[in-house]
């Protein structure tokens, strides 16, 4: 680990204070490790080795957030209300609202043994009949988070369903501003105010109230190891809520390329080209399969997939503002300064009624 890593590790964790509150909340153990993973962009991931136990340390980035953003005790509350039910989701251990410990809020749950499908495809799945399945397993267990009776889990008041998607629009423009404060000095970003005044004119009046994930994509499930492919655990739950589930399927959508084109948007050029292998459905595939499964119309995608990218482009700017400030050494905020510029227009063509060329 260099000098710099060091440092920032530092900032993410103070261990002795950790060991001792595990002592004291689990028991004592005979192995202790902790170890940054790297792969997270948002809220920041720790692997904890407590004795035999593998753990999950989650917590928010070190520095300024935007208000409601990172909110790892969210998180942990909507997994745990969850664990009684058919929704697939990590085992939960522990939250802890004191700060003093490591610097920030936090939880814990364990570890998953499984396999992500990130910039490369799992070469289990490299059959067109496992990438079918994989895009099965997409809509059945986005179907089960929204089939849930969130009020039976607890969850009545964990959001408030009405406005719910008038109030993304609000809070992602909220976003741009918060980091606008400091990345506007740096480079405009063109677009934007149209984007945004079209989506404000374009909210969807009604939609179904349902759990949302808020984050619902291929790289944050994890698959047991085996085949076919079967979804262990849907991750990252820090932009849950009860609202509108159609602002998950345009999630997914968007994350779901059909051209080269859009594979390079989110990373390297041909990052995600795997998805356009033979066997992985197409977007109107996807539509149309949750459609059968819920007995609900997606009408407006226009109107999701601009949101999706709108928020998309909202993160990376927030990502950016971090970089600007000294608070991430992730390789790849530096990249936000032209990622975002490209992910607004991309809202614009798709709100122009064009697709990515």
């Amino acid at each position: 680990m260099s000098d710099g890593d060091e440092a920032f590790f530092d900032r993410l964790v103070d261990e002795d204070r950790l060991r001792s509150h595990l002592e004291s909340a689990l028991g004592p153990a005979d192995e202790f490790e902790v170890e940054r993973h790297l792969d997270g962009q948002s809220n920041e991931t720790l692997f904890v080795t407590w004795g035999n136990r593998d753990l999950v340390l989650r917590r928010p980035p070190p520095g300024e957030t935007a208000d409601t953003a990172h909110d790892v005790l969210r998180e942990y509350t909507v997994m745990e209300a969850l664990q009684e039910t058919s929704v697939r989701v990590p085992t939960t251990v522990l939250p802890v609202e004191d700060e003093d410990i490591i610097g920030s809020e936090f939880y814990l749950m364990e570890r998953e043994d499984g396999v992500v499908s990130r910039a490369e495809e799992p070469t289990q799945f490299a059959e067109p009949r496992h990438r079918e399945t994989i895009g099965r397993e997409l809509i059945d267990t986005l179907t089960e988070i929204h089939n849930t009776d969130y009020e039976a889990a607890g969850l009545g008041e964990f959001g408030s369903p009405g406005g719910f998607t008038q109030r993304q629009v609000d809070r992602w423009e909220s976003q741009y501003e918060w980091a606008f404060e400091v990345t506007e000095t740096d480079r405009p970003v063109p677009h934007i105010d149209e984007v945004t005044s079209w989506l404000q004119s374009n909210v969807p009046e009604t939609y179904p109230h349902t759990l949302v994930h808020g984050d619902y994509k291929l790289d944050n499930v994890m698959f047991a190891t085996g085949t076919p492919p079967e979804i262990a655990a849907v991750l990252d739950w820090e932009l849950s809520t009860v609202g509108d589930p159609f602002t998950d399927l345009g999630w997914l959508l968007t994350f779901w390329p059909e051209t080269t084109a859009e594979t390079d948007i989110f990373g390297s050029p041909g990052g995600r080209e795997f998805q356009l292998a033979e066997g992985y459905h197409s977007r109107d595939e996807l539509v149309d399969y949750y459609e059968s499964w819920t007995g609900y119309t997606f009408r407006n995608e226009r109107f999701y997939r601009a949101l999706a990218i709108y928020k998309i482009g909202a993160l990376s700017e927030m990502f950016y503002r971090r970089y600007l400030e000294g608070n991430a050494d992730n390789e790849t905020y530096p990249r936000m300064e032209e990622r975002t510029v490209t992910l607004v227009d991309w809202a614009r063509r798709i709100v122009n009624g064009e697709e990515l060329a």
